[in-house]
């Protein structure tokens, strides 16, 4: 049986013991790992490790000693419970030792999880999976987990009553986190509500997902995208005091007047657009931004872009004018016309 699309989630977060093997493969090592992960747990639960329910096996043995996986399916374990044996980074020759532990299997035997890197469509051992009558296979591609999926994670992580506009949220930091930083933030998140029965709001999201920006220079962006004049000299001294190069500063303001720029242009609006870049941004920054993007407006925009590229060309020139005085000088110009947009 050949899973596709939604399928795989399903069937990996309640594999069917009665099935002789699962195979799961894909280019991501760390998307296997996960769904791997998925399946032994959803097959044997906590503690198949302690009762010597699960046997692991580098795929490359098979190919020097074929009957350790035959001895492994048949072995009678101390403790009752689903047992698996779990094959890692499954080569095609391989293969041939897979074929006869299949021929061999009867119920009540150990499930067979294989894993192997990406599997071409004349793979000896994806041809064994897909052509046996009942075993599975599990393709993994790059795409990013579905809303059902990360249901499942958020109620894993004890988050059980996430608004809408949270769910939303989510989805979007889906579509930019790997898979793995996807799980962790969302513990991460489950562990900042625990013992709180209030809904997930995407403020506390925006709380809990990896930062792309120092706080105080993130600051220094608000303010002079703000036009707030007054408060970017202290902040400018803090930034420096924190050895923030002016290189470093220009990249980052042009980063920030781009992503204003992209979200300015958006057919759906700046919040749209800005939840949709690369990373996404989150909760009340996103706001925040939104009303950036929409007081300057595109074309004062682009003078902006424009603005910052013209200096960092020049930082990366043989020019010997003072390279932070020089950034200085762009973002207060950019400030005063932020201040003038505000009014």
């Amino acid at each position: 049986m050949i899973l596709k699309g939604g399928e795989i989630a399903r069937y990996i977060a309640r594999p069917d013991p009665s099935r002789p093997a699962l195979l799961i493969y894909g280019q991501d090592a760390m998307r296997v790992a996960l769904k791997r992960a998925e399946a032994v747990l959803a097959l044997t639960g906590e503690h198949a490790e302690e009762e010597m329910r699960l046997t692991r096996m580098g795929g490359g043995q098979l190919r020097k000693d074929p009957a350790q996986l035959m001895d492994a399916i048949k072995s009678v374990g101390f403790f009752p419970g689903q047992r698996v044996v779990l094959v890692e980074d499954t080569p095609d020759g391989a293969a041939d030792a897979i074929k006869q532990a299949l021929g061999a299997w009867e119920p009540g035997d150990a499930v067979i999880v294989v894993t192997a890197s990406g599997l071409a469509k004349s793979s000896a051992l994806r041809k064994l999976f897909e052509s046996h009558g009942r075993a599975v296979v599990a393709p993994i591609y790059d795409d990013p987990p579905g809303e059902e999926e990360i249901r499942r994670w958020t109620e894993a992580a004890g988050l059980r009553d996430i608004s809408r506009e949270a769910m939303r949220d989510l989805m979007t930091l889906a579509r930019a986190l790997d898979p793995g930083d996807m799980r962790q933030t969302i513990e991460k998140i489950g562990l900042y509500k625990y013992g709180d029965a209030a809904p997930l709001t995407p403020d506390e999201i925006a709380l809990m997902a990896p930062a792309t920006i120092e706080a105080d220079l993130d600051e220094v962006l608000h303010v002079v995208a703000e036009g707030r004049v007054a408060e970017f000299g202290p902040l400018m001294r803090r930034v420096e005091g924190q050895g923030v190069t002016p290189v470093s500063l220009c990249i980052s303001a042009l980063r920030h007047f781009r992503m204003l720029h992209l979200a300015s242009v958006d057919p759906q609006g700046p919040a749209s657009g800005l939840a949709r870049q690369r990373p996404p941004v989150f909760g009340p920054r996103r706001d925040r931004m939104a009303r950036q993007a929409q007081a300057w407006g595109t074309a004062a925009l682009e003078e902006a872009v424009s603005a910052l590229l013209s200096a960092d060309l020049t930082l990366r020139s043989a020019s010997r004018a003072p390279q932070m005085p020089l950034v200085e000088r762009v973002l207060i110009r950019l400030a005063m016309i932020g201040r003038g947009r505000r009014r």
